[in-house]
């Protein structure tokens, strides 16, 4: 019998007992699933980093923490924490990212909002230029940073990406490093932030980096809201070094009513929703790492502590 203790907040319950015990059969596990395990016989923490568990030194016998988020900067750098900790990769997030990106993407290359919004009698055939003219820039090159430039290069955009490491062997021009950033922003009209948020990443889109963007370029963040530093944003929306900013996530979330990112008329804020693990999908994964624990094999989606991510 494999133990694994639930530790999400009491909301989360209900929507994860049936997929987390489906996957659990399918995938032929023998597992005591539930919220309540002794700390010393839990052999997997299932995590939501906002759940009852911060102390991680009782759980003596767990073999590893299965994150249930993708994002693991509220729990990785924990002292408590020696176990082995895997990040979330769910097939449904990626697909959600992906849906979100591609359609904002082609909604700022389209100039969909000028049509949306701009219904005064003034008659502007001027068609936007084709998605092959149309310079679209990746910082990050995970999973989801991979599916997103994927469909993008599908659709005919012009992409490329950054990453802390260099990508060899990608269908686009990948860079990294400080001169690589400066290449890749040089070089994005619309440029979408799908990076981790670490003590490296934290404010990459600053008043230098954004003074490297091409006069005008949209900003797309359905990544992290740590990754921009919020007052050199307003500042570059308000000369027009960047046209726009769609903005999904923050570094206080709920957005505060008062935050200038509501009324200011080059953002549009998106609460959160880019993409969510589904648990479906997502508890499959969290059995295949439970599968593999026991037969010896390696985890999926290992985070490297000094690295963050």
């Amino acid at each position: 019998m494999i133990r694994v203790l639930f530790a999400a907040r009491d909301a989360a319950w209900p929507e994860w007992e049936t997929p987390l015990r489906d996957a659990f059969a399918d995938a032929g596990l023998d597992v005591d699933l539930a919220r309540d395990h002794p700390a010393d016989k839990v052999d997997y923490i299932v995590l939501a980093p906002n759940g009852p568990v911060g102390d991680f030194a009782p759980f003596t016998a767990c073999k590893a923490v299965l994150n249930l988020w993708a994002g693991v900067e509220d729990v990785v750098h924990n002292p408590t924490l020696t176990q082995p900790l895997a990040r979330m990769v769910d097939p449904g997030l990626t697909q959600g990212m992906v849906e979100y990106v591609t359609g904002h993407v082609l909604r700022h290359h389209l100039g969909l909002d000028a049509h949306l919004h701009g219904q005064d009698g003034q008659w502007r055939p001027d068609p936007p230029p084709l998605a092959a003219d149309r310079r679209v820039g990746i910082l990050g090159l995970g999973a989801l940073g991979l599916a997103c430039a994927d469909m993008l290069r599908h659709l005919g955009f012009d992409v490329a990406g950054w990453s802390r490491r260099l990508h060899d062997g990608l269908p686009f021009p990948a860079f990294a490093g400080q001169d690589g950033l400066a290449t890749l922003l040089r070089r994005s009209d619309i440029l979408v932030l799908l990076l981790p948020l670490t003590d490296a990443t934290r404010h990459v889109l600053n008043a230098t980096t954004l003074a490297q963007l091409p006069m005008g370029a949209v900003v797309l963040n359905p990544g992290r809201g740590g990754l921009i530093d919020d007052a050199a944003l307003l500042a570059a929306l308000d000369t027009g070094q960047v046209g726009h900013a769609t903005l999904d996530t923050f570094t206080t979330e709920p957005l505060p009513p008062d935050h200038p990112f509501w009324a200011h008329p080059g953002v549009t804020v998106t609460p959160h929703i880019a993409s969510a693990t589904r648990p479906v999908t997502a508890a499959r994964t969290v059995a295949e790492n439970i599968r593999r624990g026991e037969a010896g094999e390696p985890l999926l989606h290992l985070v490297d502590r000094k690295a963050g991510y």
